[in-house]
């Protein structure tokens, strides 16, 4: 995530002063919880005191309410008194339980590391031993900065989340602005060669040359409308996918270098797509000439159209390096790229047309040695 230099000690500000109130809560937490602790000391200090008296009292004092208020008071901290005479005295602890020797064992060692045993004498003679546990309050309470930083983090994750889905929005709006000012650019120009093209052809030269020169305006005419129709929702039209790729790949070919070996096969004669045959013409230029730079300008360039149920195929394969196969998700992801020039935008543009804009998907099928295949698949309009 970047920050723009002004907005820098700001960014800076919130971070410093969320760690201090992160800080300051976990402080004050913990302060609350040895706090409360102390109470439940101070409690169970006082019980041993009232049941020291208890027992040391023989039958015919009257003690009066105080001690029983005192023990009837006591209903959340577990606790196990063993008296002088070995015998156990349970409570807060389920009553099942109060006769599994196992349970209390291990229920004595919990609370010996909780709390410290408090020793019930009475003038320097040993009546009983206390064992006490943390209350269900406290036990909830030592999970609480635990819970706080989680929310914390998810409060961070989501204002991360806000702050990229903005930022990623204003790119894509001034990216959108980009393409849509180069396609006004361009028109000046194209119409200017329209001009020209149609004074040579009054002129005594070759009538194929201004035929290629009309079949290459169109195609800044196509160029210029790709640009228009980015950052906008693109008109679907039902197309044979047979013949709009076929048309794409004879255009690249017939201006490809004699070193590039092209082949064109399809396994059916007809498809029909919900297509934008703008949009879909750049997206199989894009994935072929990525296939020529992998290829460094020699090899074999190879489409195949291969029916599949509800869905159509369509296969490019080059004979290039290869994708190293952890490198198959992200190289659509934008800003992506192998090549020392280029801004890493053509495989991220094709996976936006295929898949946004055609409800299609594409993947790399297979890559190695031998080279990639790249695998289109659109379904087939009923």
């Amino acid at each position: 995530m970047n920050f723009s230099p002004k907005n820098k000690i700001t960014n800076i500000f919130l971070v410093i002063g969320a760690f201090i109130v992160v800080s300051l809560i976990l402080w004050n937490t913990n302060s609350f919880f040895k706090k409360f602790k102390e109470e439940e000391r101070l409690k169970m200090e006082i019980w041993a005191t009232a049941q020291s008296e208890f027992l040391q009292s023989s039958e015919d004092v009257d003690l009066g309410s105080l001690h029983l208020k005192v023990f009837q008071n006591n209903t959340s901290t577990p606790m196990i008194l063993i008296n002088k005479d070995s015998s156990i005295r349970v409570n807060n602890i389920p009553a099942e339980m109060a006769s599994d020797s196992v349970y209390i064992a291990k229920k004595l060692r919990q609370f010996q590391d909780e709390n410290t045993p408090i020793s019930i004498d009475q003038q320097g003679e040993h009546l009983a031993t206390l064992y006490y546990g943390n209350s269900e309050v406290l036990n909830k309470l030592k999970f609480y900065p635990i819970a706080l930083l989680l929310i914390i983090f998810l409060f961070g994750a989501v204002i991360f989340f806000l702050f990229r889905t903005n930022k990623a929005a204003e790119q894509n709006k001034l990216w959108a602005g980009m393409a849509k000012e180069t396609a006004h650019q361009i028109g000046t120009p194209l119409s200017s060669l329209l001009g020209w093209n149609e004074l040579l052809k009054t002129e005594s030269i070759n009538p194929d040359i201004t035929k290629e020169i009309d079949k290459d305006i169109d195609r800044l005419k196509t160029i210029t409308e790709r640009f228009s129709k980015i950052g906008s929702l693109p008109k679907l039209n039902e197309a044979d996918i047979v013949a709009e790729t076929k048309d794409a790949f004879d255009y690249l070919k017939r201006r490809s270098s004699k070193l590039i070996h092209f082949s064109f096969k399809s396994n059916i004669e007809y498809a029909p797509v919900l297509l934008n045959s703008s949009l879909y013409n750049w997206t199989i230029e894009n994935l072929v000439k990525n296939g020529i730079d992998a290829m460094k300008g020699k090899g074999t360039i190879a489409i195949e159209i291969v029916p599949q149920g509800k869905f159509v195929s369509i296969l490019i394969a080059d004979t290039g390096h290869g994708i190293p196969k952890s490198n198959f998700n992200t190289i659509f992801a934008p800003g992506v790229t192998s090549k020392k020039r280029g801004w890493g935008l053509g495989l991220s543009l094709v996976k936006r047309i295929i898949e946004e804009y055609h409800n299609g998907k594409i993947k790399v099928l297979s890559s190695g040695k031998e080279g990639t295949i790249m695998q289109i698949s659109l379904k087939v309009h009923q």
